[in-house]
């Protein structure tokens, strides 16, 4: 089974169906990304919150702005991965992805345990921090795997990004799915199979209005069949590769001589760059001083070279996309963890709000995908910048708010497409240019900062207002206070009116500011951003030319 390295003898076709080439597929490039696909595709447990949010809020006594809180703590975990970033700047990303799976068997199996009540009823407090440390596996489930892939294709980041975000939010449909099959309508369970799920594939779209159980059991079957499809392109690609690695074989090999690029350098000059080497040591070390440090924190490079992470942390430009964050994704992600509560106050039956979760799951993927692509054939084409895509993707979310503030008869599907899309598209966009401005040095850390921005917008517009409002006018509905075991149900379109129709100013006011910064950088997406990664590349091959002519020259 050993290749010969002759060029005459040639190992033939079959023996690339070995042990060997198994082993050269798991270790290939192409399984790795097929691995992070099926990572990411059960990262987004997040997303489906609504779903088994009711039975949280009625198995534990809260009341909306209870249950809105134990939400703001999920997208807290889910989103503060600023310790998952630090921690894959300095260890191989296995270590990330471990780390993220135990804190995800452990943070959802105690949840679990607690709303079937197998433990005894846990402090407010407490189930907070279950719920957030099993969110927070999400994000070093994207740090490991996502981190990664952008690294490798730099010139393609948008595409990259929106790809595989695009299955993180697809992962919400493929959980509804595979739970529906399971367990039927058992919503304490769901979150047990969050806890023990596997990874899992998605699907371009699943259609669950009043399915029956066996059509959720055949279906769930078929997801499962276009889980592992991808593998065949895996094994077909490593194929591929060991194929031209054999046709590579039969050419004789030939030599190359290096020729010296200058003269050994003469005593003097060798002083002289001791001297100066001597000088950039101490420099360097003077540099290291903290005076020095706070002195360069505000004194950032051009944008597209690599920012420091002070130095990003304070720039003008990560300030702006911050808030313009804040309000984007805050009032889409509020929208997504109450939809349960929205469906219900509006009269609409269980399943419509499983599939509204659906929806949301398979246009949250759409989103992304459509703007890590869209976003990246408008800038290489027509220099089209992202953050002016980002502030059409904030006001198009505006008219999902607003079909849920006035509660038109049957729009909460529309409702649910828009919102679902929005929320999706806003991602890649935001870690696209959070690479293209402050570089790629430090994106670890960048990226999982940029997510930052979420739970803050979700505390004030889910928390402080949206369950708020809610409360109120359930008290008023029923009469009074909710304190204790009263019913804190709230029916109609007045519980979330007010709400979604401050959600819309305030996404109105991120996309004002998001112009800001189409502004900041409008010379910078002018220009071919790109440049540098090919020069590399340029630069090589130039070099190979050059040192082919000079083994063309006749010898003197």
């Amino acid at each position: 089974m050993a290749f010969v390295s002759g060029a005459g003898d040639v190992a033939g076709g079959p023996q690339v169906l070995t042990l060997r080439f198994a082993r050269q597929v798991i270790l290939g490039r192409w399984f790795m990304v097929f691995a992070c696909l099926l990572i990411l595709s059960a990262s987004g447990a997040t997303y489906i919150f609504s779903i088994y949010s009711k039975v949280l809020k009625s198995s534990l006594g809260y009341d909306q702005r209870t249950l809105n809180t134990l939400s703001f703590f999920k997208d807290l975990g889910a989103n503060v991965g600023v310790l998952s970033g630090l921690i894959n700047e300095v260890t191989p990303p296995w270590v990330v992805l471990a780390m993220g799976a135990a804190m995800n068997l452990v943070g959802y199996l105690m949840i679990y345990l607690a709303i079937d009540g197998r433990t005894a009823r846990p402090p407010v407090w407490l189930m907070c921090i279950y719920i957030c440390i099993g969110a927070n596996s999400q994000s070093f489930a994207n740090t490991g795997a996502l981190v990664t892939c952008v690294k490798n294709f730099p010139e393609s980041r948008g595409v990259v990004l929106g790809l595989l975000k695009g299955f993180v939010g697809l992962s919400g449909a493929i959980f509804t799915q595979l739970y529906l099959a399971i367990y039927g309508d058992d919503a304490k369970s769901l979150v047990l199979l969050i806890a023990w799920l596997p990874a899992a594939i998605s699907i371009l779209f699943v259609h669950t209005v009043d399915f029956s159980h066996a059509a959720y059991a055949v279906s769930a079957a078929a997801l499962l069949i276009v889980l592992f499809l991808p593998l065949g392109v895996v094994i077909k690609q490593e194929y591929k590769i060991q194929k031209e690695l054999l046709e590579s074989l039969r050419e004789p090999p030939t030599v190359t001589v290096d020729k010296p690029s200058s003269p050994e350098p003469s005593p003097s000059a060798a002083a002289k760059t001791q001297t100066t080497t001597t000088t950039t040591t101490q420099s360097s070390s003077s540099s290291s001083c903290l005076g020095s440090c706070l002195r360069h924190m505000f004194s950032p490079p051009a944008q597209g070279e690599d920012y420091t992470i002070p130095q990003a942390l304070v720039s003008i430009d990560m300030l702006v996309l911050f808030l313009a964050t804040i309000c984007g994704v805050g009032g889409t992600l509020t929208a997504i963890d109450n939809m349960g509560q929205i469906g219900q106050s509006l009269g609409y039956p269980s399943k419509s709000i499983n599939t509204f979760v659906s929806l949301i799951s398979i246009w949250n993927y759409a989103g992304r995908v459509t703007s890590g692509f869209a976003s990246e054939m408008f800038l290489s084409r027509y220099r089209f910048p992202r953050p002016l895509m980002l502030t059409l993707v904030l006001l198009l979310s505006c008219v999902g708010h607003l079909l849920i503030a006035f509660g038109v008869p049957q729009s909460l599907y529309a409702a649910s497409v828009v919102i679902g899309f929005c929320f999706g598209a806003q991602w890649p966009l935001l870690f696209a240019i959070i690479s293209e401005v402050f570089g790629l040095k430090y994106y670890s850390t960048l990226y999982n900062f940029g997510s930052v921005a979420s739970p803050i917008g979700a505390y004030v517009l889910n928390v402080r207002v949206a369950g708020a409002l809610y409360d109120a006018e359930a008290a008023r509905q029923h009469g009074g206070s909710l304190a204790g075991d009263g019913d804190k149900t709230c029916i109609g379109v007045e519980c979330f009116r007010k709400a979604f129709l401050i959600i819309t100013a305030a996404t109105v006011a991120g996309a004002l500011v998001s112009l800001v910064l189409v502004w900041r950088t409008r010379n910078f997406y002018k220009g071919d951003i790109y440049a540098k990664f090919r020069g590399n590349a340029n630069d090589d091959d130039d070099a190979s030319e050059e040192e082919e002519e000079d083994l063309k020259r006749p010898k003197e």
